[in-house]
């Protein structure tokens, strides 16, 4: 089971398919199932360290789809109105995935490029830029997180998205699903993508640090710009890998809970997640168990 936040209500997926439930303005929880769009089909790319990039972008389809959903719903939209069509939802994608990257790898890599001029690092091959890189990614990626976290409307989210996580908790103990049960749970969870998007971060200033110098070994641009371009260029490429590498960590991390290694590679994401969900009310965890029991009857509705 696995699941995300959406405006005023909770999205859940169980195997090929996947559930909405939202909160109207009235008070009723209209239950939206639908297929679960997927990238995986060809057995190739469900294997290990290759089907991380495709669940990555299928999760981002789905995702922005169910948001869609949600928006309208929680204004009262008719069912089926302001769907977002082909174009729309690749415009979208394509736009969400170019300020990610854009915050995240090209603007650090070019504020260490500040460090350097400033005499505060070495070159891009040494360990003091790829260092600066590290930390700045970091620090946008948290100060992002608490930036938006201070918007009334995201508060909400985060509070769903913690209704989201003490569901699949109750769900997984086994027991009879209540509010609560549910209510008892925790509301971090090993397997979120908040510490899915943590161990890109970590995986990434890793793998920087080591294969900037082994690219730049083979081959090196003259001309201070075009050297730059070009490992912004391949730190863009290696976030395919890079994302695949991560994927595999988070599932081992999430199945093997229990074990102190894994308890140690969750942490971090864990403490993150004391940003991105909030303690939810036991209407909000209504809406997120209302998901869970469709996505896993398949039977929609209100």
């Amino acid at each position: 089971m696995g699941g995300q936040a959406v405006i005023e209500g909770v999205m859940m997926r169980s195997k090929n398919r996947l559930a909405i439930a939202v909160r109207k303005p009235d008070g009723e929880i209209i239950v939206e199932l639908r297929p679960w769009f997927s990238l995986t089909t060809a057995s190739i790319l469900r294997k290990p360290m290759l089907r991380g990039f495709p669940v990555l972008l299928e999760t981002l389809v789905n995702g922005i789809k169910a948001l869609n959903f949600s928006a309208m719903q929680a204004v009262e939209e008719d069912e089926g109105e302001g769907e977002l069509t082909s174009w729309h939802l690749v415009l979208t994608m394509v736009v969400a995935l170019a300020v990610a990257l854009g915050m995240f790898v090209v603007l650090p890599h070019f504020l260490s490029v500040a460090m350097q001029w400033l005499k505060l690092s070495g070159d891009v091959e040494s360990l003091s830029f790829n260092a600066w890189d590290g930390a700045f990614k970091m620090l946008m990626f948290v100060g992002y997180i608490g930036a938006i976290s201070l918007v009334p409307d995201i508060r909400r989210v985060f509070q769903y998205h913690g209704a989201e996580h003490k569901v699949i908790w109750a769900f997984e103990s086994g027991q009879e699903m209540t509010v609560a049960l549910a209510r008892g749970k925790s509301r971090l969870h090993p397997r979120c993508g908040t510490s899915f998007l943590l161990f890109v971060l970590a995986v990434s200033i890793l793998l920087y640090t080591a294969l900037v110098p082994w690219l730049l070994g083979f081959y090196k641009p003259e001309g201070f710009l075009f050297k730059h371009l070009y490992i912004v260029a391949m730190k863009l490429l290696f976030m395919v890998p890079i994302s695949c590498i991560a994927y595999e960590i988070i599932r081992l991390a999430g199945r093997f809970n229990t074990n102190v290694v894994c308890r140690m590679l969750c942490w971090p994401g864990l403490a993150l997640q004391m940003m991105t969900t909030k303690e939810p009310d036991d209407g909000q965890i209504e809406v997120a168990m209302a998901a869970l029991k469709c996505a896993l009857n398949e039977e929609g509705g209100s």
